[in-house]
């Protein structure tokens, strides 16, 4: 599953992506966000292990969130002759500085993070699309609210300036705004998807940890609407078992 590259804005682009939310501790991983905090944001080094073992099997691109530690540890990686393909994440709050940061990584895409697509802003929204597509990366968009956002994306104005759309998408609908994500949702679900019209990355499909990758990634055989993947990682036995499950299915 998600092998090889698709081609989004003129470019090929890897359709397996390293996630960095472990690496930045987000709140979503309940009490081990704190172990992350000690391991990872703390230790950059820790952080340019799990990029380099995740190269090594195979990985070729990175959902890059641009915090501190993150941008060390890729450096590290960028030292020992590691290069990916960079999808960042441009935060809230620090837009601005982000996308010009990002493009001098050369970030092949840049994605507003949930926090801004969800405000459904649109003037706001469309100058900072505007600002990636002008720095020449491929502007798209995240959510932490895909069933709401989608719905009003769908009648936005911004619906024609963007390539790639990041959703959170698992088993247990956990992280996701529904209550239940049985047959019904899904099927409601993959309709609102697909009618947006875009580059679709899944993400959060581990449910933070809930789902074993075997289940999760037999989970995403059924959807219709997955282009790419991006999964977080803390761990280097980690990456192995995850990235090795996801090539076999």
């Amino acid at each position: 599953m998600f092998e090889g590259q698709i081609e989004i804005g003129g470019r090929n682009l890897p359709r397996t992506l390293l996630g960095t939310s472990p690496f930045i501790a987000a709140g979503q991983f309940g009490h081990r966000a704190r172990l992350y905090q000690l391991d990872l944001y703390n230790q950059p080094e820790n952080i340019f292990k799990v990029i380099k073992k995740s190269y090594d099997l195979g990985v070729r691109g990175i959902q890059l969130i641009p915090y501190p530690p993150v941008l060390d540890a890729y450096g590290l990686a960028q030292d020992e002759g590691i290069e990916l393909s960079i999808i960042g994440t441009v935060r809230p709050g620090e837009e601005t500085k982000d996308i010009k940061l990002l493009s001098q990584l050369d970030a092949d895409a840049m994605l507003l993070h949930g926090a801004i697509a969800d405000g459904c802003k649109w003037d706001v929204i469309s100058g900072h699309l505007e600002a990636i597509k002008n720095e020449g990366s491929i502007p798209g968009l995240a959510t932490h609210q895909p069933f709401r956002t989608t719905a009003k994306l769908l009648e936005s104005p911004v619906l024609d300036s963007f390539d790639i759309y990041m959703i959170p998408v698992n088993k247990v609908g956990y992280l996701m705004d529904t209550e239940f994500f049985l047959e019904k949702q899904r099927n409601e679900f993959s309709e609102l998807i697909n009618k947006v019209k875009k580059k679709v990355i899944v993400k959060k499909t581990l449910a933070a940890g809930i789902l074993t990758p075997e289940n999760a990634f037999e989970f995403l055989k059924t959807v219709d609407y997955a282009d790419m993947i991006t999964v977080g990682i803390a761990y280097e036995n980690e990456a192995e078992e995850t990235f090795t499950v996801l090539g076999e299915k």
